[in-house]
């Protein structure tokens, strides 16, 4: 009977797939109507006014009860919505994963609205668990380079204040279970910062305090969910200091965290083949969900 429950569960969920789900549908915060229609071309997304999420259901024979949230990246001026966001769902429905790819709000926005949106879909998706059968202590944030910062950002500052609007969902937990970072943007320090997403969410003239506030290596706690860290030696836009600085404050807080650094494999590598062992993170990444206990054997 239980097992009946569950599959009308699922496909009543992958029933939903790929259908927009709205993320403020009381009435997105901040709203800006005069910026104008959002733009989709060649894979990316920019433009956004109207944050959503789209669901991937996982494969019919093994739903692992998981759950992630993808936040593609482009330096929070578009999103490489089909490489770093469709791609990544496809690959984790193959694992059983349910996913949800995040169209989030941008430069036209600044900061917090990003944040409002991740933290917004952590909520939504946690507290409709059961509609889509997952569990609402496995949901996961992923993301790649900016998308990665806002990744990083719901593991941080999943209690800040900016990331509330008033509504009653605020009062569910926003804290993602784990990490999942790929060529990830971390700090806005100069020194090591992709100066392009610093001015997207932060503007040209931040005060002192914003730029610590979002420089994450500075944000994290014991609180952080276990996080995965995939960067290369070749990033020639986001310096692998980022996710090294990160790593070390996870170290500190005594975070359970595991880094793979590759020599190959330039920014935005997605899935790529060819690019020596980077080529083979996904595989990396699946060791790390099933150790665990994230997917099914």
């Amino acid at each position: 009977m239980k097992n009946t429950a569950l599959a009308l569960i699922l496909a009543g969920a992958a029933a939903l797939a790929h259908a927009a789900i709205p993320l403020w549908p009381e009435g997105v915060p901040g709203a800006k109507p005069g910026i104008g229609a959002e733009r989709n071309e060649g894979g990316h997304t920019s433009n956004v006014s109207e944050p959503s999420l789209t669901m991937y259901a996982p494969a019919v024979d093994r739903p692992s009860g998981t759950a992630v949230i993808i936040c593609p990246g482009g330096g929070y001026v578009r999103l490489a919505t089909a490489r770093e966001g469709e791609q990544y769902a496809t690959w984790l429905s193959s694992l059983g994963v349910t996913s949800f790819v995040l169209k989030y709000r941008m430069a036209e926005f600044g900061h917090p609205a990003p944040l409002q949106d991740v933290l917004r879909a952590v909520r939504l998706v946690r507290s409709q668990a059961a509609k889509y059968g997952i569990d609402p202590n496995r949901i996961g944030v992923m993301g790649s380079s900016a998308g990665g910062h806002l990744a990083a950002s719901a593991g941080t500052l999943f209690d800040n204040p900016a990331g509330r609007t008033g509504n009653a969902l605020d009062a569910v937990s926003a804290r993602p279970d784990f990490l999942m970072l790929l060529y990830p943007v971390i700090t806005m320090d100069p020194a090591a910062a992709h100066m392009g997403s610093r001015k997207a969410l932060i503007g040209a003239n931040p005060s002192p305090e914003l730029v610590a506030l979002m420089s994450l290596e500075k944000q994290v706690s014991a609180a952080t969910p276990p996080t995965l860290l995939i960067h290369t030696q070749a990033d020639q836009t986001v310096p692998v200091e980022n996710s090294i600085l990160f790593f070390q404050a996870l170290t500190r807080a005594h975070v359970p965290a595991e880094m793979y650094l590759f020599e190959h494999g330039g920014h935005g590598m997605g899935m790529k083949p060819g690019l020596g062992t980077a080529s083979g993170w996904p595989r990396r990444a699946e060791e790390w969900l099933r150790e665990r206990k994230l997917i099914v054997q």
